[in-house]
């Protein structure tokens, strides 16, 4: 092949490139409070005790530490109502300190829906002043953002994450073009747990949806409304 043909070779696989780019399923989705919700709580052993992995169960998303007030979302350190030492160290109370790493999970589920195509979930992080703090034995939190696409058996998941800094968060994935597969968004928070008095200190963290642009807009029209009243 000349390079004449060659570079018309090329020139065409490009252009081919980009008619399936531009035809490509995308889907981007927001935190909604409205979704259907659902939490997942895995359970370790803290560090210090080995750090083996000790059960994991379906759980509600309220006892995960995980509430909506309007459209924001807060999650906080998982608390434990049981005084037994299995929780705490010596047992459960104020002032105790947690003996469990707890894998907080909420996140929306759907099999079939999203396939061969490249889904996006973001959101906006207001606030975070969980990641960073630790107790008591120097164990701390950490929570992401994250898109899971599992096999239809569930025997295997490629993930996107994202940690959740304050800001705007976007992440993506290409799904599966399995139409069994499930997919799972939402959000993994990790860390031990604390006695439901001594939650607070650890801070939380808020997350909420971008703002649509009309919003964006109808804000500034408020704010220079504002600052004509006051002028």
């Amino acid at each position: 092949m000349d390079s004449t043909n060659r570079l018309s070779a090329i020139g065409m696989a490009l252009a081919l490139a980009g008619v399936a780019a531009q035809s490509q399923a995308q889907t981007t989705i927001d935190v909604n409070p409205g979704d259907a919700w659902i939490g997942y709580m895995n359970v370790f052993e803290i560090p210090q005790h080995g750090g083996g992995y000790v059960f994991g169960s379906g759980w509600g998303t309220a006892d995960l530490c995980a509430t909506w007030a309007g459209s924001v979302l807060t999650l906080s350190p998982n608390t434990i109502g049981d005084p037994d030492p299995f929780w705490y160290t010596p047992s459960g109370g104020p002032g105790s300190v947690g003996n469990k790493i707890m894998d907080a999970n909420m996140y929306v589920e759907t099999t079939g829906t999203y396939v061969n195509e490249m889904l996006t979930f973001q959101g906006r992080v207001l606030s975070n002043t969980l990641v960073g703090k630790v107790d008591a034995n120097g164990n701390g939190w950490s929570s992401v953002a994250f898109i899971k696409d599992f096999a239809a058996d569930y025997s295997s998941f490629t993930q996107v994450t994202m940690a959740l800094s304050p800001g705007d968060f976007s992440i993506s994935l290409f799904t599966s073009a399995n139409p069994g597969h499930h997919i799972q968004y939402g959000f993994e928070t990790i860390g031990p747990d604390v006695w439901i008095t001594d939650v607070a200190p650890y801070g939380n963290i808020e997350v909420t949806a971008v703002p649509e642009p009309a919003s964006l807009v109808a804000i500034g029209l408020g704010l220079m409304l504002l600052r004509r009243r006051r002028l």
